[in-house]
């Protein structure tokens, strides 16, 4: 059985398609004057995809690396170079297949390409089914810090077929664990009562409701971030040695004991984001050896939402909300709390 999940953004709405098979809609979601579509992939993921496109229209395959090093602008270069030779108009699409990174860098060569192109997603990864392929952010690294160039480009629809988490190596599972944790703060919901497909569900229901609340990230959408202030800077810290969402996990601990050193949650609150993050899912609080505080500080400072100088996601009496300006003072409780020298 599969789901079908709406993001309610006006004229760009589109649909978020869960479960067991969601594959098999995937042409459904493939505009019926779309000529071409240019599939962004890695080499190892399911080749038979494009077997569920539309026969009508002239596919090309377009690969990029695996590692971070790859989720660059001379990605974008190169991509865009492709798709001139693949005749690609305006009035056509791209499809992203694969985990996080994919979905980025496919999105961002849609919103570059003649100004803007159609994209639709195929997501392979825990993580990007519940994060990354939903909400319209695109983007790549830069030497100075994750995703600092993008851009905003909703896609046409996402396919999130949970047969390809049966095949998911244990760390690229980890991964998704810590951003599916992350949502039990947002909510409070008791994720853990539902089945798999039921629980990504919800998790795209979450997210597409806050981005269709606040698309461009003003305001509340930057609750989803919860975690990501210090798990951005712990991923470039750690040379990526930690996954996105293994730093994510360690993030929102750490977010955790800041509250606790502002006064915004008490003891009893910390302790229930270790239950979760580390009992429920599995997850952990360690900070990889040789990496320092002042070295996350300064990776913290390039943040984007730091405007108003260090600026994080963090639980309080009113839930999860932004939090600017915070003291240093603050900071080195909590990574006293997490043994960072």
């Amino acid at each position: 059985m599969t789901r079908r999940v709406r993001v309610e953004l006006g004229a760009r709405s589109y649909d978020v398609v869960v479960g067991r098979g969601a594959i098999r809609e995937l042409a459904s979601l493939i505009p019926t004057d779309a000529k071409r579509v240019a599939i962004v992939t890695q080499e190892g993921l399911p080749a038979e995809i494009a077997s569920y496109l539309p026969t009508s229209v002239l596919v090309s395959r377009h690969v990029i690396g695996k590692s971070e090093e790859h989720k660059s602008m001379s990605t974008i270069e190169r991509l865009c170079d492709e798709f001139a030779v693949a005749g690609l108009t305006r009035n056509d699409l791209i499809v992203g297949i694969g985990g996080g990174m994919v979905t980025d860098v496919a999105g961002f060569a849609a919103a570059s390409w003649h100004r803007g192109v159609r994209v639709v997603h195929v997501s392979t990864t825990l993580v990007g089914m519940i994060d990354a392929a939903i909400g319209g952010k695109t983007g790549v690294n830069l030497r100075a810090g994750k995703n600092l160039v993008g851009a905003y480009w909703q896609p046409s629809g996402v396919i999130c077929d949970t047969v390809f988490l049966d095949s998911l190596p244990e760390r690229e599972q980890r991964c998704g664990r810590g951003e599916m944790a992350k949502y039990h703060f947002l909510t409070g919901d008791d994720l853990l009562a539902l089945d798999l497909d039921a629980r990504i569900a919800r998790c795209v229901q979450i997210k597409a409701e806050i981005v269709g609340s606040d698309e461009r990230e003003a305001g509340r959408r930057a609750i989803l971030n919860y975690g990501h202030t210090l798990g951005h800077a712990l991923e470039i810290a750690s040379d990526f040695a930690l996954a996105h969402g293994e730093s994510v996990a360690v993030g929102m601990m750490f977010a955790a004991h800041l509250a606790r050193a502002l006064g915004r949650i008490d003891d009893a609150r910390v302790e229930h984001h270790r239950k979760v993050i580390v009992d429920h899912y599995g997850l952990s609080m360690s900070v990889p050896a040789g990496v320092r505080r002042d070295q996350l500080v300064e990776l913290m400072h390039h943040d984007k939402k730091a405007v108003d100088g260090l600026t994080f996601v963090l639980d309080g009496v009113h839930g999860i909300e932004t939090v600017r300006g915070v003291e240093m003072s603050a900071l080195s409780s909590a990574f006293t709390a997490l043994s960072v020298p």
